[in-house]
């Protein structure tokens, strides 16, 4: 799909994606994982450039779990290492379309060389106003949640917080994504169904999109092609289909 084919008012404000496949892709070629992961980054830009265009305002990227941390070291050190080098190579990207890079997740498990690239690029790029580029970094969200609730029990016990006023808005506030809309489409490459522990608690609405194909071949009429799809289907919220109509 072409991005002139969208309806511009049915443009989704949030767009997740879980970039799966870089290992598939290279052993496709009898590389290690690793070539699959240096190879990823084409469709990083792409992807953004895309979001850019059709006028999509949070992108967030699953880029590595806590569960990754489990992975071979050497996998871990290299994907931390290629962290740096997509930092310091997409700054002026970003900043060439107005895109402004933040990150959620346990930054502080990342090497401190790693987290003080990111934190230089995220400060570069602050005031960037076009799309807000979600890294989730070190990220689950069982993680997450149980982050918040630790912070909700403690607060509840200090008094600053009452039991009976606490509802799932309460929950929302205290997550990581508390400054994001939650999203409205996820698409996810690689040919897997599951959303593999991201953003449990903010996708209870989202729309889904499944593509087999592996995340280093996506480009930007793949991302067209997943909103087009998005812009096919009725967001009913727990109401009718004539509700939405005449609403």
């Amino acid at each position: 799909m072409k991005l002139e084919d969208l309806d511009k008012s049915r443009i989704p404000q949030h767009v997740a994606i879980i970039m799966d496949g870089n290992g598939r892709w290279a052993q496709k070629q009898q590389k290690m994982r690793i070539f699959g992961h240096q190879n990823a980054f084409t469709a990083v830009r792409q992807t953004v450039e895309a979001a850019v265009e059709s006028g999509v305002k949070y992108l967030t990227l699953y880029t590595f779990s806590t569960e990754n941390w489990n992975r071979p070291q050497d996998e871990v050190d290299g994907l931390m290492e290629l962290l740096i080098k997509a930092v310091r190579d997409e700054t002026k990207t970003l900043m060439d379309n107005n895109v402004k890079l933040t990150t959620i997740g346990d930054l502080q498990r990342i090497p401190e060389r790693s987290r003080n690239k990111l934190m230089e690029c995220m400060q570069e790029t602050s005031h960037n106003t076009a799309l807000t580029l979600v890294l989730a970094l070190s990220y689950s969200a069982r993680w997450e949640i149980a982050e918040a609730l630790k912070t909700i029990v403690s607060e509840s016990a200090n008094g600053q917080l009452s039991v009976q006023n606490i509802d799932e808005h309460t929950l929302g506030k205290y997550l990581t994504t508390k400054d994001y809309p939650d999203p409205d489409l996820l698409i996810r490459t690689g040919g897997e169904l599951r959303v593999s522990n991201f953003l449990l608690w903010q996708m209870a609405y989202t729309e889904f999109y499944f593509s087999d194909l592996l995340w280093p071949d996506f480009r930007k009429e793949h991302f067209f092609d997943a909103i087009g799809e998005y812009q096919q289907r009725q967001r009913r919220f727990g109401k009718t289909g004539d509700q939405i109509v005449n609403q």
